[in-house]
């Protein structure tokens, strides 16, 4: 028996690592460091698809290009505002307040370099709507860690799920991997079956 790896994983999020083992193939890790800021005038949609390439192509050329890579990147989308992760507590705070009764979106995009100048991508698009978040809660949350590197200051499967009242779309997604979307990249690489 082998261990060899089929894929590199190129992100540090344990919730990614978790959800791609769910889909049974082989990786390692390793976190791909790209400079993580949207370009002027670059729409939401546009910036999480390039992140999630620079990603995977980063994560493709620190293991040789070898292997191929899988990046992800995942943001949250209010009237237009790009939510990513929280700068600061007070940062984390203000977010939550703002999406607090509201519906929002959670743009989860997926790339798969598969070798030098080619790769796959694919974005899923989930809405989640959030009761009203008590005040003092969002702030006693916000002094733990959970928020703090999260797209929207926020773990779906963590405390705030008791105040999401509907989710159309993908958990998985609005986790940081989209796994059907995921499994389909994977599949037309060869990588599933």
């Amino acid at each position: 028996m082998h261990n060899q790896a089929d894929l590199i994983l190129a992100s540090a999020s344990p919730r990614r690592r978790e959800l791609l083992q769910q889909l049974a193939v082989r990786f390692k890790v390793t976190p791909a460091d790209i400079n993580e800021i949207r370009l002027k005038g670059e729409v939401a949609k546009d910036f999480v698809q390039r992140m999630a390439l620079e990603k995977a192509i980063a994560g493709f050329e620190q293991g040789g290009a070898t292997l191929p890579a899988l990046g992800s990147d995942t943001i949250v989308l209010l009237d237009g505002e790009v939510f990513g992760k929280p700068e600061s507590r007070q940062g984390a705070v203000a977010m939550l307040r703002r999406l607090s009764g509201q519906t929002h979106h959670v743009y989860s995009a997926v790339a798969l370099a598969t070798r030098a100048g080619k790769a796959l991508q694919t974005l899923n698009i989930t809405a989640v709507t959030f009761a009203a978040i008590p005040t003092p809660w969002i702030e006693r949350y916000c002094q733990q860690d959970e928020p703090m590197d999260k797209a929207g200051a926020y773990a779906v499967q963590g405390g705030t799920g008791q105040f999401i009242r509907c989710i159309e779309g993908s958990y998985s997604g609005v986790m940081g991997l989209p796994l059907y979307e995921t499994a389909v990249l994977l599949r037309q690489a060869g990588l599933l079956v």
